[in-house]
């Protein structure tokens, strides 16, 4: 494959005009760090604010999305990319400087198909830190390590993309990527050098840094509902905390 870039970095975004700038300078950092050349693609999904006109002022490629599927968005990025290393982003996330520098190392290799990188917050306090070894020994137990996630665009043709799903896409692509790499002979990966910066927007923006433990306890019964085929109340949940976030949290 013929590749005009090296990499391309794909960021999905809804109305992300307060974080778009950060999370592609941090692109930028890492590929100034990078001999390589590397494509930065924004999918605006349901974009109504300058999201797009941040991202081309910053000379990102932007691509157009009305999907309400984090998926299918994704996808729409690596369909427009034109790297033979795609490597996920999510909008109010950063980089670290070293990381594509590693990720192209790791990849031409031979040895990995692709892999995901470590997680730390962009701040911490107690719950913080709970969740953040609750990640880590998450990610430890399962290998399947996701927040930046890489690999060659043929992988991800040959997978068919991002699975489709509204949640939880980014742990079922890392399965069909591992199973991949097992009949293949390489090893699904973990970033040694470098992390995600996490953001801890949402904690902010709810004056609440238990949040999320708060909320698996109050959902309890909405996931069992899911999982038992019945997911009307769970997706009004994904929208609230997802999909529809930043209309529901303007300021």
């Amino acid at each position: 494959m013929n590749s005009d870039y090296d990499i391309s970095v794909i960021i999905p975004a809804h109305n992300e005009e307060k974080y778009v700038a950060r999370c592609i300078e941090s692109i930028k950092k890492a590929a100034r760090a990078f001999d390589g050349k590397t494509e930065i693609i924004v999918v605006c999904n349901r974009c109504t604010d300058r999201t797009a006109a941040i991202a081309e002022s910053m000379s990102a490629k932007v691509v157009m999305n009305d999907d309400r599927c984090i998926a299918l968005v994704r996808n729409a990025g690596i369909r427009a990319a034109s790297g033979r290393i795609i490597v996920t982003i999510d909008c109010d996330n950063r980089m670290t400087q070293g990381t594509l520098c590693e990720i192209y190392g790791r990849i031409n290799s031979g040895e990995y198909i692709g892999g995901g990188a470590p997680i730390r917050f962009e701040r911490y306090s107690l719950s913080l830190y709970l969740n953040d070894y609750m990640c880590r020994a998450g990610f430890a137990l399962t290998g399947l390590y996701a927040g930046i996630i890489w690999a060659e665009k043929s992988t991800f043709d040959s997978i068919g993309g991002f699975a489709d799903k509204r949640a939880m896409e980014d742990v079922a692509t890392v399965k069909m990527i591992k199973a991949l790499g097992k009949k293949q002979g390489r090893k699904y990966g973990v970033l040694k050098y470098n992390h995600l910066i996490n953001s801890t927007r949402k904690y902010d923006d709810a004056g609440d840094d238990w949040l999320y433990f708060r909320l698996m306890i109050k959902n309890t019964l909405p996931m069992i509902k899911a999982a038992l085929g019945k997911p009307a109340e769970y997706n009004k949940l994904l929208d609230e905390m997802f999909y529809d976030y930043n209309d529901l949290h303007k300021k």
